[in-house]
């Protein structure tokens, strides 16, 4: 089991390393012909800010005039000549994030068909890059927001909704920054990489409307007041003439990359599928069953094995304890594997933080559950008050990368030997 589990983590760090941003920005700027004539300006928001930003300043061929790093609080590593480095709240927009966004249209605002903008792009983006449209507040974002994060909408739905309730969001940011040309890249934490959905696609037209977004508060029924709703009305932005944009990663290479690293340590991969969007909890009874076939019928493949799975889980919150989706999952599928030997399954997100912790996500075998229990805990208990981080700590079974420098979804899979 030891070696399971140092082999399950070596796959984590592999694919993670794999899909950091540098080489992808570089390669998104370098052999490239950009008209510079005007000013060059470089934004960058979400997880990954600071080293796409980095790899910007390094590979840009021209003077930058003025360049801004929005990200998460302990995502930076230092400063960038020539940038300014903000820090703002998530998954929750706080303050900072209105006052780094303002920064940033600051930036913007009054240029002419010859500058250029640089939009560097990643997950986290929607929380982090933020200013409330018409007459809305920061509150009213906080409200909506833990609605939306509460009731289990899945990101597509809860862009759906952030964009137009936003003043950045949904195409508006890349009207602000109108005459000049907008080049946008991304890093995808979207399933199926949609670009209009990608930090509720600032710099995108956007094919959501807003009959869309009254279809996800009647599906949840989210309370929302007579301002919201107003808001709500307004269409964003359905056409662009002044962007570019190239997607440089997803969660889809995080799980190719996955699969090599589990090969050349000796299991026969399998991809599985890298769009999962269920209650996290159910994920990990389904990775748990997997394991249950694998070693009854050798089906879908005979171990060692590994099956490998990638995209984002939702959480339904019934309690008030600390967690995140993929130490829930992790957490569910200790109990599913309680007694087996053999089997490890591993959930862990790509930007090195779960939810509102230090953790990444959780890695679990077939003793978890023994040892839980050993302490007086029930895993069924536990998973009611969300409460997976306190669990996970006394398993010992935490996944702790520290931030990242990348985002690209989450990461699911689980070792047969």
């Amino acid at each position: 089991m030891v070696q399971l589990l140092s082999d399950a983590k070596q796959i984590i760090h592999h694919a993670i390393q794999a899909s950091l941003p540098d080489e992808a920005v570089k390669k998104a700027i370098c052999g490239k012909s950009f008209p510079f004539e005007g000013k060059v300006i470089v934004i960058s928001i979400g997880k990954a800010a600071w080293n796409m930003a980095k790899a910007a300043a390094e590979n840009v061929p021209h003077p930058i005039d003025t360049g801004i790093v929005l990200t998460k609080y302990g995502h930076t590593q230092g400063e960038i000549p020539g940038f300014t480095i903000l820090e703002a709240g998530h998954p929750l927009p706080d303050e900072n994030t209105i006052h780094g966004t303002k920064k940033i249209i600051e930036a913007v605002s009054d240029l002419n068909e010859k500058d250029i903008v640089f939009f560097l792009v990643s997950g986290g983006g929607s929380a982090l890059f933020e200013s409330p449209a018409g007459d809305l507040t920061l509150e009213d974002f906080l409200d909506i927001t833990d609605q939306l994060l509460k009731c289990g909408a899945d990101i597509v739905e809860m862009n759906t909704i952030r964009k137009h309730l936003s003043a950045v969001k949904g195409g508006r940011f890349a009207e602000l920054c109108a005459p000049a040309q907008v080049f946008c890249i991304a890093l995808s934490d979207i399933l199926g990489d949609r670009p209009d959905s990608i930090a509720s696609g600032p710099a995108c037209a956007d094919s959501s409307t807003s009959e869309d977004a009254f279809a996800v508060v009647r599906k949840y029924d989210l309370q929302l007041t007579e301002k919201m709703k107003a808001q709500l009305a307004k269409e964003t932005p359905k056409s662009l003439s002044n962007v570019t944009m190239e997607i440089t990663g997803s969660v889809t290479q995080l799980c190719a990359d996955a699969a090599k690293a589990a090969e050349a340590l000796g299991y026969t991969p399998m991809i599985l599928t890298n769009m999962l969007d269920c209650e996290a909890k159910e994920a990990g009874k389904f990775l748990a069953a997997i394991a249950k076939t694998i070693q009854k019928d050798s089906l879908p493949l005979k171990a060692p094995c590994a099956i490998i799975c990638g995209g984002e889980t939702v959480v339904r919150i019934t309690g008030k304890g600390k967690g995140g989706r993929n130490q829930e999952l992790a957490l569910s599928a200790a109990e599913a594997i309680s007694g087996m030997e053999g089997v490890v399954i591993a959930a862990v997100g790509s930007d090195g933080t779960d939810g509102p912790t230090d953790a990444a996500g959780g890695i679990v075998d077939g003793n978890t559950k023994a040892r839980l229990t050993e302490k007086g805990l029930s895993i069924p208990a536990v998973l009611a008050e969300n409460n997976s981080n306190h669990a996970l700590t006394e398993a010992n079974a935490l996944i702790l990368t520290g931030p990242t420098g990348t985002n690209v979804n989450d990461l699911y899979f689980l070792l047969c030997k």
